[in-house]
C-alpha cells in the first residue's frame, strides 16, 4: 500500500485554503453519509448479497481469507513499515530535504493512523447494532433499529457499527495528509490506494453480511475527521509558534 514517490514537490499549506477545502468535503460528506442513512438503502442493497438463509459469499474463499483475512495482514504489515519510516532519520533523493516530511511529522501521524486504530473498535464496543448476517431478514434474530438510537438494541448480539474491517483501510488516510505539504503526487497516490482498498474491503464485508454500506463510509468519514481535525491542529500549532 506505500506508492513510489514522486519528484515534483507540492505548495506549502500555507499557500492555498486547503483547511477550507477540508471543511467542505467533510461536511458534503458527513450531508451524503445521512442521507443514505435515512434513504433505507442499506437494506436493499444488502438484499442483493443476502436471503433467508443467510448471506453466501459469508464463508467463501475471496471474501473470507483473501479480503478479510488477507486484508488484516496487509493492514498491519503496512502499520509495521510506516513505523519503521517513522523512527528512521530522512532520507531524500534527488528532491532536496525541503521535500521529505521529518521524524517528528511522520510521528505525529504514525499517531494519528493508531488514534484511528482505535478510534473504531472504540465505538463499536459501545455500538447496540448488529450485523447484517444477524437481522432476521437474513436468518438471525434481530430487528432492523438505526445505528442513530444510539443504546437501543436490537436483539442481535450488537458491537458491529462502524466497520472495523474498513479501517484497516481508511486508518491510512493519514498519509495522505502527511505527505501533502510535501509530494502532491505521493499525497494522491496514497489517497487514491487507500480509497480503493477501503472500498475492496468494505465490498468484501458487504458481501459477507458482516457489514452494510454505511458502517464502512461511516468508518471512512470518522477517519478522514480525525485526519482533518489533526491536520488543522498542527497547521495552528506551527503558525502560533509553538
Amino acid at each position: 500500500m506505500i506508492p513510489a514517490a514522486s519528484a515534483a514537490p507540492a505548495r506549502s499549506d500555507q499557500a492555498r485554503p486547503v483547511g477550507a477545502r477540508d471543511l467542505w468535503v467533510t461536511l458534503g460528506c458527513l450531508l451524503a453519509l445521512v442521507l443514505w442513512d435515512f434513504s433505507g438503502a442499506d437494506r436493499a442493497v444488502g438484499g442483493w448479497f443476502g436471503n433467508a438463509q443467510g448471506f453466501a459469499w459469508r464463508s467463501h474463499f475471496l471474501t473470507a481469507t483473501v479480503v478479510h483475512e488477507g486484508g488484516r495482514l496487509l493492514a498491519w504489515a503496512t502499520l509495521l513499515s510506516l513505523l519503521v519510516c517513522a523512527v528512521r532519520q530522512p532520507v531524500a533523493v534527488g528532491v532536496g530535504v525541503a521535500s521529505t516530511p521529518q521524524r517528528a511529522e511522520r510521528l505525529f501521524w504514525f499517531a494519528v493512523t493508531l488514534g484511528c486504530l482505535l478510534l473504531i473498535p472504540t465505538i463499536k464496543r459501545f455500538s447496540a447494532t448488529s450485523c447484517p448476517w444477524d437481522m432476521a431478514e437474513f436468518g438471525g434474530s434481530a430487528h432492523a433499529v438505526s445505528h442513530w438510537l444510539w443504546g437501543v438494541p436490537d436483539g442481535g448480539p450488537g458491537h458491529c457499527f462502524p466497520s472495523g474491517h474498513a479501517v484497516g483501510a481508511f486508518a491510512f488516510l493519514s498519509q495522505y495528509f502527511l505527505w501533502r505539504p510535501h509530494r502532491a503526487g505521493r499525497a494522491r497516490a496514497w489517497l487514491v490506494i487507500v480509497l480503493v482498498a477501503g472500498c475492496v474491503f468494505g465490498l468484501g464485508q458487504l458481501a459477507r453480511g458482516a457489514h452494510p454500506v454505511s458502517h464502512t463510509a461511516w468508518s471512512a468519514w470518522l477517519c478522514w475527521t480525525t485526519c482533518v481535525l489533526a491536520s488543522a491542529w498542527r497547521t495552528r500549532r506551527s503558525r502560533s509558534g509553538a
